[in-house]
């Protein structure tokens, strides 16, 4: 995968922000996924030690193989320890050195004025962090999100999973993050208010490896060419 993140730039305004929606599970598969790969079984297996379950992804109904969490040649120009997300693929990457990346599939605002663009500071991170709608969502949905308004707290019902990064630009809030998921079928899709969501285990070893103040970069959504 090549990115080209040249000319991109671009402020966007910091609206409509949210980590939330209304995805069903769906019956069958798109691609049967390796289920069969004790590396793939591994990696997604229950994780112990929690203070709330992280269950095991049932890779044989709710993900496309290529979803699933890598490491890939990369062609960007951004730093290791750069968080590189594209919403056009719906693949986050942790740049490494010697032209490599781990990459992660992600789930993306469903509509493109949802989804921030550019350049970010990862500020703070936050284990099974607390959620809050913002007033855009109250706003579209007040009888969904306001009895939430005062916030959910952490846990298995969080719409936030068991990590977040928060997105920070000019040292304010963009009140985006990158965070795990209840609803992990939904990874490869677009989907959210506008964070970007991890299969759970994948958010886990993203926060593990990039220290607050680590660089994040979203790339823009590529126009849709009109027939």
């Amino acid at each position: 995968m090549t990115l080209n993140r040249r000319g991109f730039l671009i402020a966007t305004p910091l609206v409509l922000a949210g980590c939330a929606t209304n995805a069903t599970v769906p019956l069958l598969p798109a691609t049967a996924p390796p289920t069969a790969d004790p590396h793939y079984l591994s990696m997604y297996a229950a994780v112990p030690g929690e203070p709330f379950p992280v269950d095991a992804i049932d890779l044989s109904r709710i993900v496309d193989p290529k979803y699933l969490r890598r490491e890939v040649a990369y062609a960007g120009s951004e730093r290791p320890g750069t968080v590189v997300v594209d919403p056009n693929e719906k693949f986050a990457y942790l740049v490494l050195e010697q032209g490599r990346a781990i990459r992660y599939g992600v789930g993306v605002g469903k509509v493109e004025s949802f989804n921030f663009q550019g350049e970010a500071v990862i500020a703070w991170k936050q284990k099974w962090p607390r959620w809050t709608p913002t007033q855009d969502m109250i706003g579209r949905d007040p009888e969904r999100y306001g009895p939430l308004r005062n916030g959910l707290a952490g846990g298995p019902r969080n719409p936030l999973g068991p990590r977040a990064l928060y997105l920070h630009r000019n040292g304010r809030d963009t009140l985006y993050r990158l965070h795990g998921t209840i609803e992990p079928w939904t990874i490869g899709t677009k989907v959210s208010s506008g964070c970007i969501r991890l299969l759970n285990q994948d958010i886990i070893d993203l926060y593990d490896r990039v220290p607050e103040g680590s660089k994040a970069v979203v790339l823009p959504i590529k126009s849709q060419a009109v027939a």
